[in-house]
C-alpha cells in the first residue's frame, strides 16, 4: 500500500466565510468547495488543489470547544511556508499577534490565534 497523505482537517468556526478569506489573504490558498453541509450549517473548504481545511458552522450554537489539553482537542493547525517573514508580516498586517517564535532543528516558527481561538503553527523549513 502506497503510503497514507492527509487530505484535510474540519474545524468548526463562527463565520466559515470570513475565516476562509482570512486564510487566502495569509497563505495563498483558494476556495475549492463551498455549500451546506450534510450535517446542517455550511461548510467552506479552503487550501490547495491537494489539501484544505473544512470550516463548518452548525445551523445552531454550536456547544463549547475542546479545550486543547482535552483528549481530542485541537492543539494548532500546521502551515508551511516558504517565507516566514511575509508570512508574518501578513499575519501582523490582518491584526493578530504572533507568539512563540522559535529556531529548532529543522526550521523556524510562530504562532497566532484566529478570531476563534484555533491556533495555527507558521513553519519554514528553508
Amino acid at each position: 500500500m502506497a503510503r497514507a497523505t492527509l487530505e484535510h482537517i474540519n474545524v468548526t468556526v463562527s463565520d466559515p466565510q470570513a475565516t476562509a478569506e482570512l486564510l487566502c489573504a495569509l497563505f495563498d490558498w483558494h476556495v475549492r468547495w463551498q455549500g451546506p453541509s450534510a450535517m446542517g450549517g455550511h461548510t467552506v473548504h479552503v487550501g490547495s488543489d491537494h489539501e484544505y481545511l473544512a470550516l463548518y458552522t452548525p445551523d445552531s450554537t454550536p456547544a463549547s470547544p475542546l479545550s486543547r489539553t482535552a483528549i481530542g482537542g485541537l492543539n494548532h493547525v500546521g502551515v508551511v511556508v516558504p517565507d516566514l517573514e511575509q508570512a508574518e508580516s501578513r499575519v501582523v498586517g490582518a491584526g493578530f499577534r504572533p507568539h512563540n517564535h522559535a529556531d529548532y532543528a529543522p526550521g523556524r516558527r510562530f504562532y497566532f490565534n484566529d478570531g476563534d481561538g484555533i491556533e495555527y503553527e507558521v513553519v519554514s523549513y528553508s
